[in-house]
């Protein structure tokens, strides 16, 4: 017994000697190398050098604030109208907004509403339909839901900023050819069908807005409306399909061409939309 002990007591000598010999030779080695370094430098230690720091850039968040909507329900219209009343409006819609989540959305998307129904089993009732008109200003805002169901044309207009209304939905985001799709309801019954259990397509955020170029086809005359007449220009239709020249021709004879220089029917409200853009995204950030 006493003869392993010592053998071990041996190795164990050993080894730490064999360990302080490879320390030494390691620490003589860096000393030798910062030396000549120093003296290739003309004995002066190099300045450290910090690596640059990683420049990211987010091409989402620069390409997102290029991208603004002001829904156009908040510009006033030209007229004799009150300042005071559009204003006082604006401070209800965006308190509105602070409590339903209005998304973005044009005449052609296909939107999802949900409103609180008391004679519905569930106390609410949900309707898809692709969006074929906007208007009204500040809280009277309106758009019309357009859907075929059991082969009857159903529409319902909503009021935006109802208190009734519990989620609007973006089902599809996109616009069309025009920016009123009241024709709709004398075309084929194809082009406003939407599925009530349709899923949401995903879309980008980011960048221009899809425009769908789809051209309708109408149903045999008469329609509830002339739309072949260049009043309501409208480039979603094929017109020529359904009508032959020379009645293409015959309604251009209610062409009004002195209308493209009529300077008082549209006025510039990007003045306008920038101060009331930046007064809403202030108030939404509190």
């Amino acid at each position: 017994m006493a003869a392993c002990a010592s053998r071990f007591g041996k190795v164990r000598c050993s080894i730490r000697l064999l360990w302080n010999t490879q320390h030494q030779n390691d620490r003589f080695l860096s000393t030798s190398i910062s030396r000549l370094a120093l003296g290739n430098d003309g004995g002066k230690p190099s300045t450290f050098t910090p690596p640059p720091k990683p420049v990211i850039i987010d091409k989402a968040q620069s390409e997102a604030s290029q991208r603004k909507f002001l829904s156009p329900e908040f510009v006033p219209p030209r007229q004799r109208t009150n300042p005071l009343k559009f204003f006082m409006e604006r401070k209800d819609m965006i308190q509105r907004r602070k409590v339903l989540n209005v998304p973005e959305f044009y005449v052609g998307s296909i939107l999802a509403v949900t409103m609180a129904d008391p004679h519905a089993s569930g106390k609410t009732n949900r309707f898809a339909g692709i969006c074929i008109q906007r208007g009204g200003k500040g809280l009277g805002a309106t758009f019309v839901l357009r859907n075929i169901i059991e082969g009857q044309g159903v529409e319902i207009c909503y009021e935006l900023y109802s208190p009734r209304i519990r989620q609007v939905e973006v089902l599809k985001l996109e616009k069309r050819l025009d920016d009123n799709l009241m024709y709709l309801r004398d075309a084929l019954p194809e082009y406003s069908t939407v599925d009530m259990d349709m899923k949401p397509v995903p879309f980008s955020p980011i960048g221009e807005v899809p425009v769908n170029n789809l051209r309708v086809r109408m149903r045999p005359k008469p329609w509830s409306k002339r739309w072949e007449r260049p009043k309501y220009a409208i480039k979603g239709v094929r017109l020529e399909q359904q009508l032959s020249p020379e009645q293409l021709e015959h309604a251009q004879k209610w062409s009004e061409p002195w209308r493209e220089y009529d300077m008082l029917k549209e006025y510039d409200t990007a003045a306008l939309e920038e101060h009331i853009l930046k007064e809403v995204q202030k108030e939404m950030s509190k």
